[in-house]
């Protein structure tokens, strides 16, 4: 099995903040993330497929493909945009990484596979700041 990634970039910003508590207890859990003003980051997504190599090609998949598949797909929604006001998909969800990260899964994973004869989505990891990143490997069956 080979794995394949693609990295992109976009910057955004949230406000991680739960409309169902009181003022004091977002700012107890969130911190600074629930400030009234926003806060923004230059947000790493790694997107990685999964699949054996085309025999006429060599590739998974075609980079450019996937490059472009989540430019117009994730990227163009989402950069420079308030994930929580600007974002059709983030909408009425609290805007936290792990949160957007499903939601990306959910847009790319079906479109992933027509892009290759044997590609899958693997993973999505996505970097808030160099030392915070979720990863994310789908729903688990079972």
């Amino acid at each position: 099995m080979i794995y394949v990634s693609r990295k992109e970039h976009f910057n955004a910003a949230h406000k991680l903040y739960n409309p169902n508590w009181t003022k004091e207890k977002n700012v107890e859990v969130f911190g600074p993330c629930a400030n009234d003003n926003w806060h923004g980051h230059n947000f790493e997504l790694i997107v990685t497929v999964r699949g054996l190599p085309d025999p006429e090609t060599g590739f998974v998949v075609d980079l450019k493909k996937l490059s472009t598949l989540v430019r117009t797909d994730i990227t163009d929604k989402v950069d420079h945009k308030n994930l929580n006001l600007d974002v059709d998909f983030m909408l009425g969800k609290l805007a936290s990484c792990e949160n957007l990260v499903i939601e990306f899964w959910k847009i790319l994973a079906p479109k992933v596979e027509l892009l290759g004869s044997d590609c899958t989505l693997h993973s999505l990891k996505l970097y808030e700041t160099p030392r915070n990143y979720v990863e994310y490997f789908g729903e688990t069956k079972g």
